[in-house]
Protein backbone atom coordinates (compact mmCIF):
# COMPACT_ATOMS: atom_id res chain seq x y z
CA UNK A 1 0.00 0.00 0.00
CA UNK A 2 1.13 3.40 -1.34
CA UNK A 3 1.41 6.14 1.58
CA UNK A 4 2.28 9.50 1.91
CA UNK A 5 5.80 9.23 1.60
CA UNK A 6 5.34 8.20 -2.18
CA UNK A 7 3.05 10.79 -2.70
CA UNK A 8 5.89 13.54 -1.64
CA UNK A 9 8.53 12.38 -3.44
CA UNK A 10 6.54 11.57 -6.46
CA UNK A 11 5.79 15.31 -5.76
CA UNK A 12 9.33 15.97 -5.94
CA UNK A 13 10.18 14.13 -8.72
CA UNK A 14 7.65 15.36 -11.13
CA UNK A 15 8.34 19.44 -9.75
CA UNK A 16 12.56 18.34 -11.11
CA UNK A 17 10.51 18.00 -14.77
CA UNK A 18 10.96 14.15 -14.45
CA UNK A 19 8.79 12.11 -16.61
CA UNK A 20 5.37 10.26 -15.53
CA UNK A 21 6.55 7.13 -16.54
CA UNK A 22 10.07 7.59 -15.23
CA UNK A 23 8.89 8.80 -11.92
CA UNK A 24 6.62 6.06 -11.89
CA UNK A 25 9.64 3.50 -12.23
CA UNK A 26 11.71 5.25 -9.96
CA UNK A 27 9.05 5.49 -6.83
CA UNK A 28 7.31 1.73 -7.71
CA UNK A 29 4.01 2.98 -8.54
CA UNK A 30 2.56 2.07 -11.47
CA UNK A 31 1.89 4.31 -14.30
CA UNK A 32 -2.20 4.38 -14.21
CA UNK A 33 -2.17 5.21 -10.88
CA UNK A 34 -0.28 7.68 -10.90
CA UNK A 35 -2.46 9.46 -13.68
CA UNK A 36 -5.11 8.54 -11.25
CA UNK A 37 -4.09 10.28 -8.65
CA UNK A 38 -2.49 13.70 -10.39
CA UNK A 39 -6.25 13.60 -12.07
CA UNK A 40 -7.93 13.76 -8.29
CA UNK A 41 -5.14 16.40 -7.37
CA UNK A 42 -3.84 13.76 -4.78
CA UNK A 43 -0.45 15.03 -5.25
CA UNK A 44 -1.06 18.63 -4.87
CA UNK A 45 -2.72 18.26 -1.04
CA UNK A 46 -0.95 18.91 1.82
CA UNK A 47 0.78 16.07 3.36
CA UNK A 48 -1.58 16.70 6.79
CA UNK A 49 -4.55 16.64 4.93
CA UNK A 50 -2.82 12.99 3.75
CA UNK A 51 -2.15 11.97 6.82
CA UNK A 52 -5.63 13.02 8.03
CA UNK A 53 -7.47 10.58 5.84
CA UNK A 54 -5.40 7.28 7.20
CA UNK A 55 -7.12 7.56 11.00
CA UNK A 56 -6.57 4.34 13.08
CA UNK A 57 -9.96 2.38 12.86
CA UNK A 58 -11.88 2.45 15.81
CA UNK A 59 -11.30 -0.35 18.27
CA UNK A 60 -14.63 -3.32 17.57
CA UNK A 61 -16.40 -4.27 20.09
CA UNK A 62 -15.89 -8.27 20.87
CA UNK A 63 -17.99 -10.69 22.93
CA UNK A 64 -14.84 -11.20 24.52
CA UNK A 65 -14.45 -7.73 26.25
CA UNK A 66 -16.18 -8.22 29.30
CA UNK A 67 -14.72 -11.29 30.18
CA UNK A 68 -10.76 -9.47 29.47
CA UNK A 69 -9.96 -8.25 32.88
CA UNK A 70 -11.02 -11.86 34.17
CA UNK A 71 -8.79 -13.53 32.13
CA UNK A 72 -5.73 -10.86 32.71
CA UNK A 73 -6.33 -11.68 36.47
CA UNK A 74 -6.62 -15.42 35.63
CA UNK A 75 -3.59 -15.39 34.34
CA UNK A 76 -1.64 -13.09 36.53
CA UNK A 77 -2.48 -15.60 39.15
CA UNK A 78 -1.90 -18.90 37.33
CA UNK A 79 0.34 -18.12 34.39
CA UNK A 80 0.40 -21.91 32.89
CA UNK A 81 -3.59 -22.34 32.42
CA UNK A 82 -4.48 -22.95 29.22
CA UNK A 83 -7.07 -21.41 26.97
CA UNK A 84 -9.04 -24.24 26.61
CA UNK A 85 -9.24 -24.42 30.37
CA UNK A 86 -10.02 -20.03 30.71
CA UNK A 87 -12.81 -20.85 28.16
CA UNK A 88 -14.50 -23.51 29.90
CA UNK A 89 -14.61 -20.72 32.55
CA UNK A 90 -15.80 -17.99 31.14
CA UNK A 91 -18.42 -19.84 29.06
CA UNK A 92 -19.89 -20.75 32.70
CA UNK A 93 -19.98 -16.92 33.28
CA UNK A 94 -21.93 -16.54 29.93
CA UNK A 95 -19.52 -16.33 27.32
CA UNK A 96 -20.89 -17.25 24.05
CA UNK A 97 -17.92 -15.92 21.31
CA UNK A 98 -15.34 -18.36 20.05
CA UNK A 99 -12.65 -20.36 21.19
CA UNK A 100 -9.98 -18.02 18.54
CA UNK A 101 -10.65 -15.06 20.44
CA UNK A 102 -9.67 -16.79 23.56
CA UNK A 103 -7.03 -18.12 22.63
CA UNK A 104 -5.14 -14.82 20.79
CA UNK A 105 -6.05 -13.18 23.87
CA UNK A 106 -4.65 -15.51 26.39
CA UNK A 107 -1.67 -15.49 24.08
CA UNK A 108 -1.31 -12.13 23.83
CA UNK A 109 -1.56 -11.26 27.10
CA UNK A 110 -0.26 -14.95 29.20
CA UNK A 111 2.81 -13.19 31.32
CA UNK A 112 6.40 -14.18 30.42
CA UNK A 113 7.79 -17.29 32.75
CA UNK A 114 10.55 -16.04 34.52
CA UNK A 115 13.97 -17.75 34.51
CA UNK A 116 15.01 -20.02 37.16
CA UNK A 117 17.71 -18.61 38.98
CA UNK A 118 21.20 -20.74 38.28
CA UNK A 119 21.52 -22.32 41.85
CA UNK A 120 25.69 -23.61 41.72
CA UNK A 121 26.54 -26.60 43.68
CA UNK A 122 30.03 -26.13 45.26
CA UNK A 123 31.69 -28.68 47.25
CA UNK A 124 34.05 -28.65 50.25
CA UNK A 125 37.86 -28.48 49.46
CA UNK A 126 38.95 -32.25 48.42
CA UNK A 127 35.51 -33.68 48.72
CA UNK A 128 34.54 -34.24 45.13
CA UNK A 129 36.37 -34.47 41.81
CA UNK A 130 34.69 -35.07 38.35
CA UNK A 131 35.48 -37.67 35.95
CA UNK A 132 34.64 -38.25 32.23
CA UNK A 133 35.84 -39.46 28.68
CA UNK A 134 36.26 -37.19 25.74
CA UNK A 135 36.46 -39.00 22.42
CA UNK A 136 39.09 -37.01 20.33
CA UNK A 137 40.03 -37.32 16.70
CA UNK A 138 43.64 -37.60 15.49
CA UNK A 139 45.31 -38.11 12.43
CA UNK A 140 46.27 -41.68 13.39
CA UNK A 141 43.23 -42.72 14.96
CA UNK A 142 40.74 -42.22 17.49
CA UNK A 143 42.04 -41.12 21.33
CA UNK A 144 40.32 -40.89 24.60
CA UNK A 145 40.82 -38.36 26.79
CA UNK A 146 40.09 -39.13 30.47
CA UNK A 147 39.55 -35.61 32.27
CA UNK A 148 39.66 -35.41 35.98
CA UNK A 149 38.94 -32.13 37.64
CA UNK A 150 38.80 -31.03 41.53
CA UNK A 151 35.49 -29.67 42.12
CA UNK A 152 36.29 -26.89 44.52
CA UNK A 153 40.07 -25.75 43.11
CA UNK A 154 39.18 -26.57 39.31
CA UNK A 155 42.68 -28.14 39.20
CA UNK A 156 42.31 -30.18 36.07
CA UNK A 157 44.08 -33.52 35.17
CA UNK A 158 43.68 -34.84 31.73
CA UNK A 159 45.42 -37.90 29.70
CA UNK A 160 45.15 -39.21 26.43
CA UNK A 161 44.44 -43.45 25.96
CA UNK A 162 43.72 -45.65 22.73
CA UNK A 163 40.46 -46.94 24.85
CA UNK A 164 38.26 -46.24 27.01
CA UNK A 165 37.72 -49.53 29.57
CA UNK A 166 38.10 -49.84 32.51
CA UNK A 167 41.38 -50.82 33.00
CA UNK A 168 42.23 -47.45 31.18
CA UNK A 169 39.92 -45.76 33.90
CA UNK A 170 41.36 -47.66 36.88
CA UNK A 171 45.20 -46.67 35.18
CA UNK A 172 44.08 -43.36 34.54
CA UNK A 173 42.75 -42.72 37.95
CA UNK A 174 45.83 -43.75 39.93
CA UNK A 175 48.09 -41.24 37.66
CA UNK A 176 45.89 -38.49 38.75
CA UNK A 177 46.21 -39.50 42.76
CA UNK A 178 50.01 -39.43 42.08
CA UNK A 179 50.02 -36.18 40.43
CA UNK A 180 47.91 -35.03 43.31
CA UNK A 181 49.51 -36.48 46.14
CA UNK A 182 46.34 -37.90 47.85
CA UNK A 183 42.51 -38.82 46.64
CA UNK A 184 39.53 -37.39 47.12
CA UNK A 185 36.60 -38.31 49.06
CA UNK A 186 34.26 -39.09 46.24
CA UNK A 187 34.14 -39.23 42.43
CA UNK A 188 31.39 -38.50 40.31
CA UNK A 189 30.77 -40.04 37.14
CA UNK A 190 28.65 -39.96 34.13
CA UNK A 191 26.57 -43.17 33.10
CA UNK A 192 29.91 -44.92 32.41
CA UNK A 193 30.09 -48.57 31.67
CA UNK A 194 33.04 -49.00 33.46
CA UNK A 195 31.09 -47.63 36.40
CA UNK A 196 27.73 -48.49 36.14
CA UNK A 197 26.48 -51.58 34.86
CA UNK A 198 22.77 -50.40 35.30
CA UNK A 199 20.62 -47.79 36.60
CA UNK A 200 17.18 -48.90 36.74
CA UNK A 201 16.50 -45.49 39.41
CA UNK A 202 13.96 -43.62 36.52
CA UNK A 203 12.34 -47.03 37.53
CA UNK A 204 12.38 -46.98 41.37
CA UNK A 205 14.81 -49.22 41.13
CA UNK A 206 18.68 -48.47 42.04
CA UNK A 207 21.98 -48.69 40.82
CA UNK A 208 23.74 -51.83 39.99
CA UNK A 209 27.86 -51.20 39.69
CA UNK A 210 30.49 -52.41 38.52
CA UNK A 211 32.32 -55.11 41.32
CA UNK A 212 35.46 -54.51 40.04
CA UNK A 213 35.47 -50.97 40.04
CA UNK A 214 33.56 -50.68 44.00
CA UNK A 215 37.26 -52.96 44.62
CA UNK A 216 39.21 -49.93 43.41
CA UNK A 217 37.36 -47.95 44.64
CA UNK A 218 37.69 -49.23 48.45
CA UNK A 219 41.22 -49.63 48.06
CA UNK A 220 41.50 -45.85 47.86
CA UNK A 221 38.80 -45.19 50.27
CA UNK A 222 36.69 -43.15 47.81
CA UNK A 223 33.03 -43.23 46.96
CA UNK A 224 32.00 -43.06 43.68
CA UNK A 225 28.71 -41.87 42.57
CA UNK A 226 27.01 -41.69 39.24
CA UNK A 227 25.04 -38.72 37.58
CA UNK A 228 21.30 -39.26 36.93
CA UNK A 229 19.97 -39.78 33.49
CA UNK A 230 19.82 -37.02 31.71
CA UNK A 231 21.08 -34.33 34.41
CA UNK A 232 24.12 -33.05 32.73
CA UNK A 233 24.19 -29.97 34.84
CA UNK A 234 25.29 -31.78 37.34
CA UNK A 235 28.41 -32.65 36.10
CA UNK A 236 29.01 -29.38 34.63
CA UNK A 237 32.62 -28.76 36.39
CA UNK A 238 34.12 -31.42 34.05
CA UNK A 239 31.79 -30.65 30.65
CA UNK A 240 32.92 -27.49 30.55
CA UNK A 241 36.52 -28.15 30.64
CA UNK A 242 36.41 -30.69 27.96
CA UNK A 243 35.25 -28.06 25.61
CA UNK A 244 37.61 -25.68 27.35
CA UNK A 245 40.46 -28.75 26.35
CA UNK A 246 39.16 -29.21 22.71
CA UNK A 247 39.66 -25.36 22.10
CA UNK A 248 42.40 -23.62 23.70
CA UNK A 249 44.68 -27.68 23.47
CA UNK A 250 43.54 -29.66 20.62
CA UNK A 251 42.40 -27.04 17.93
CA UNK A 252 45.07 -25.84 15.59
CA UNK A 253 48.18 -28.08 17.35
CA UNK A 254 50.25 -30.71 15.98
CA UNK A 255 51.31 -33.85 17.10
CA UNK A 256 53.74 -36.66 16.83
CA UNK A 257 52.69 -39.53 18.43
CA UNK A 258 50.82 -40.17 21.62
CA UNK A 259 54.07 -39.97 24.00
CA UNK A 260 54.31 -36.23 22.16
CA UNK A 261 50.01 -35.84 22.55
CA UNK A 262 50.58 -36.44 26.72
CA UNK A 263 53.67 -34.74 27.28
CA UNK A 264 51.96 -31.67 25.35
CA UNK A 265 48.73 -31.88 27.42
CA UNK A 266 50.65 -31.78 30.47
CA UNK A 267 52.94 -28.84 29.57
CA UNK A 268 49.44 -27.40 28.70
CA UNK A 269 47.64 -28.16 31.98
CA UNK A 270 50.73 -26.56 33.90
CA UNK A 271 51.40 -23.19 31.47
CA UNK A 272 48.09 -22.89 31.21
CA UNK A 273 45.07 -24.13 31.89
CA UNK A 274 46.02 -24.63 36.33
CA UNK A 275 48.47 -21.40 35.67
CA UNK A 276 45.26 -18.73 34.57
CA UNK A 277 42.23 -17.54 36.68
CA UNK A 278 39.36 -19.59 36.70
CA UNK A 279 35.95 -17.47 35.26
CA UNK A 280 34.08 -18.92 38.16
CA UNK A 281 35.94 -18.88 41.20
CA UNK A 282 38.25 -16.02 39.84
CA UNK A 283 41.50 -17.75 41.46
CA UNK A 284 44.16 -19.71 39.81
CA UNK A 285 43.34 -23.26 40.03
CA UNK A 286 47.31 -24.21 40.86
CA UNK A 287 47.30 -21.72 43.73
CA UNK A 288 44.03 -22.85 45.34
CA UNK A 289 45.17 -26.35 44.62
CA UNK A 290 48.07 -26.12 46.62
CA UNK A 291 46.90 -23.93 49.23
CA UNK A 292 43.24 -24.92 50.36
CA UNK A 293 42.98 -28.59 48.94
CA UNK A 294 46.62 -30.34 48.44
CA UNK A 295 46.28 -30.35 52.28
CA UNK A 296 43.01 -32.07 52.91
CA UNK A 297 43.43 -34.75 50.38
CA UNK A 298 42.74 -38.62 51.86
CA UNK A 299 46.77 -40.24 51.80
CA UNK A 300 47.85 -42.47 48.99
CA UNK A 301 47.50 -46.29 49.92
CA UNK A 302 50.82 -48.08 51.10
CA UNK A 303 50.53 -50.01 47.43
CA UNK A 304 48.53 -49.31 44.15
CA UNK A 305 45.86 -51.29 43.10
CA UNK A 306 46.21 -54.97 42.43
CA UNK A 307 43.29 -56.52 40.08
CA UNK A 308 42.59 -59.93 40.90
CA UNK A 309 40.03 -59.81 37.14
CA UNK A 310 41.82 -57.37 35.00
CA UNK A 311 46.08 -58.66 35.68
CA UNK A 312 48.65 -56.53 34.77
CA UNK A 313 48.84 -55.32 31.16
CA UNK A 314 51.80 -57.33 29.38
CA UNK A 315 54.78 -55.61 29.44
CA UNK A 316 56.23 -53.88 26.09
CA UNK A 317 59.68 -55.01 25.51
CA UNK A 318 61.81 -55.11 22.46
CA UNK A 319 62.85 -58.13 21.11
CA UNK A 320 66.44 -58.42 20.62
CA UNK A 321 68.52 -58.67 17.82
CA UNK A 322 69.97 -62.43 17.46
CA UNK A 323 73.66 -62.77 17.42
CA UNK A 324 75.93 -65.37 15.72
CA UNK A 325 78.14 -67.19 18.27
CA UNK A 326 81.36 -68.14 17.06
CA UNK A 327 82.53 -71.47 16.61
CA UNK A 328 86.05 -73.76 16.98
CA UNK A 329 88.41 -72.21 14.56
CA UNK A 330 89.48 -74.93 11.40
CA UNK A 331 92.30 -74.56 9.70
CA UNK A 332 92.07 -75.82 5.57
CA UNK A 333 95.39 -77.26 4.49
CA UNK A 334 96.42 -75.45 1.42
CA UNK A 335 98.06 -77.22 -1.51
CA UNK A 336 99.50 -75.95 -5.66
CA UNK A 337 97.42 -77.71 -8.46
CA UNK A 338 100.76 -78.98 -9.45
CA UNK A 339 100.65 -81.83 -5.95
CA UNK A 340 97.08 -82.57 -7.19
CA UNK A 341 97.69 -82.97 -10.57
CA UNK A 342 101.11 -85.21 -9.24
CA UNK A 343 98.41 -87.22 -7.28
CA UNK A 344 96.19 -88.11 -9.58
CA UNK A 345 99.06 -89.33 -12.28
CA UNK A 346 100.31 -91.70 -9.80
CA UNK A 347 96.79 -92.71 -9.14
CA UNK A 348 96.47 -93.45 -12.89
CA UNK A 349 99.70 -95.47 -12.66
CA UNK A 350 98.38 -97.68 -9.68
CA UNK A 351 95.24 -98.79 -11.84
Amino acid sequence: MHGVRERVLLRHLLEQDVSISEAARQVGVHRATLHRWIDAGLLDTDTDEIRARYKPRPAVTTKLDPYKPLLTERLREFPALTAVRLLAEIRAGGYTGSYSQVRDYVRAHRPAPSAEPVVRFETPPAHQAQVDFAHCKLPWGVRYALVVVLAYSRWLWVQFFPRQDLRTLILGLEQCFAAWGGVSRELLFDQMRSVLTRDDRLVGGGLVSNLEFLRFCRHYDVKARVCRPYRAQTKGKVERPIRYLRESFLYGRTFLSDADLNAQVLSWLETVANARVHGTTKVVPAVRFATEERPLLQPLPARAYRSLVLGSPPPVTATPARTLTAGPRVEVERRSLETYAAWASAMGDDS
